[in-house]
């Protein structure tokens, strides 16, 4: 496992990113895991040398950090990087979501309690909210760091105006500045190129991006004709909103034929277009089958040419902004 520092910042962590959304309790998600189905994922990953594990709050509501609190409790906390997010609601409550300074408080409290762990290593501000004031949110998250109960600080997507005006607040009044930037970027959705990752390179920001696989789309088990044969393909009804454009299915046609003459998996691919471009530190992956996270974890090792990554982006046609809100 290769480790590179988050943005530039001096954390160092695992080039791979091992996301808990998956993990947690079906009750919220049809394919989710439940915790002892989850536990083996978490242990292969340790195995594997990741140390960067990611969830939030509102995954399984609360229950995601409970399952990698517990599946991480045993190991020396100086040698994980543990990162949680705060914004949707976990509980009812008109104080119960957003990014004000009560709920960012009440969130730390709570993800803190059920993580089992005095503090996370990066705390990420799950989206923007345009109902707070940006120096309400940023002083909290100061304030968060100032106390100990988060080491680092990550924002994830929105638009590119939105997270420079944060940073430009944060630097005016000496608060602590964003490291990186979780963000919706994969081979089938390249909105972020325009104006959020050349900020980040200029900005000295590490992205970290979300649905790398584009939630399974791009594993090459979905077709034009129905939603694929997984349980997660055919109940995950925000996928259908984000993929399954014709230009989308045809990049995917493109990385499973390109995987065929490399004998790799499509997925393979995927991860190793991402894992290829500047300024990309670890891409979140999911994983509900074991063989999967081997696989990512060997895609570190696929190196792709300029005339292979050509191949894969020239069908790409521009889409909507998907995944700010």
């Amino acid at each position: 496992m290769d480790f590179v520092r988050l943005g530039n910042s001096g954390l160092k962590v695992s080039r791979l990113c091992l996301g808990a959304m998956t993990y947690g309790t079906p009750e919220w998600r049809p394919w989710v895991l439940d915790e002892a189905a989850s536990r083996p994922f978490i242990a292969r990953a340790l195995e594997q040398g990741i140390n960067f594990f990611d969830t939030a709050d509102m995954y399984s509501r609360g229950v995601s950090e409970q399952v990698l609190g517990r599946a991480l409790k045993d190991q020396r906390r100086d040698q994980l990087v543990i990162a949680t997010k705060a914004f949707y609601p976990v509980t009812a409550g008109p104080n119960s979501a957003g990014l004000s300074r009560k709920h960012l408080f009440d969130a730390i409290d709570a993800s803190l309690t059920r993580l089992g762990t005095d503090y996370v290593d990066l705390y990420q501000i799950h989206r923007f909210d345009p109902d707070t004031p940006i120096e309400e949110t940023l002083e909290a998250l100061h304030d968060i760091v100032k106390s100990g109960k988060a080491r680092y600080l990550g924002a994830s997507s929105m638009f590119g105006w939105q997270f420079m005006k944060m940073l430009a607040v944060a630097e005016a009044h000496g608060w602590t500045r964003f490291v990186s930037m979780q963000n919706h970027y994969n081979l089938v959705y390249r909105e972020e190129e325009r104006e959020m990752l050349p900020l980040c390179r200029e900005e000295g920001i590490g992205v970290i991006p979300w649905s790398p696989l584009a939630r399974g789309f791009l594993a090459g088990n979905r077709s034009r004709e129905d939603r694929g044969t997984t349980v997660r393909a055919k109940t995950d009804d925000f996928a259908h909103t984000l993929y399954y454009a014709d230009s989308d299915f045809t990049i995917a046609d493109r990385a499973a034929e390109l995987a065929a003459r490399r004998g790799v998996k499509p997925t393979q691919i995927a991860l190793a277009w991402l894992l290829a471009k500047p300024g990309v530190t670890a891409p979140i992956i999911g994983a509900s089958k074991l063989p999967h996270l081997d696989e990512a974890v060997a895609a570190l090792g696929v190196r792709l040419d300029l005339e292979e990554i050509a191949f894969l982006e020239q069908p790409y046609q521009p889409h909507t902004i998907l995944g700010h809100s």
